[in-house]
Parts: structure tokens; sequence; C-alpha cells
């Protein structure tokens, strides 16, 4: 992350035709690729307006997943993936997701 030298604001990259270029958003500075260095936009592989879902479990990656017993409201398999996400405001309980390890059905826990 880079910060402005005029203002402190975040440094956000933005593609400006076929070049990349850093945008202060506090005071609208814009930097040139010689003044960023070295720097990679990476593209989303969501689409706008879709929801971001739970962990992608990779089948050769399934062992790094934490389990817990857990069961599963729709096949009631007694084993699931966990993980946490803050949902709500950070004064709150984060919200627990769980996905059965046999059927793959998410649900969440508040």
């Amino acid at each position: 992350m880079k910060f402005c030298p005029k203002c402190g604001g975040l440094l956000v990259p933005e593609r400006k035709g076929e070049e990349l270029k850093l945008i202060c958003r506090g005071c609208g500075q814009v930097f040139e690729k010689e003044e960023i260095g070295e720097y990679t936009l990476a593209q989303s592989t969501r689409k706008r307006g879709e929801k971001e879902g739970g962990p992608v479990i990779v089948e050769g990656e399934k062992a790094a997943m934490p389990t817990t017993r857990a069961v599963c409201p729709k096949c009631g398999h007694d084993r699931a993936y966990w993980w946490l996400r803050q949902t709500r405001g950070a004064d709150e309980p984060s919200t627990r997701f769980y996905k059965c390890v046999k059927c793959g059905h998410v649900w969440r826990e508040y």
C-alpha cells in the first residue's frame, strides 16, 4: 500500500487507458508509473453484484480447513468445515459459517 505524500490518503490503483496510475481519493493527486515503482492491478474473479461465498475447498487442501462437530440441517451429517466472518459492526460478534463435509450445504450461526 502506498500513501499520498501531500495529504496522507490511501493511493488507489486505476487504469487510465493502457497505463496504470495511483490516484489519491483524498486530494485527487495522480502519480505516474515512474513515481509509483512496481505495482500490479489484479482483476477480481467476481462479477459486479455477485456476493462473496465461503472459502473454496480444493480437493488437495481439505485437510487445511478446520472441521468441527456440527449437524447439517440438510443431510444430518455430523462434520462440517467452519470459518468466521465479520458481517455486522465491529462492536458485534463475528458470524460463524459452516459447510457440510458430505453434501456441501452452507449455513451460519450468529
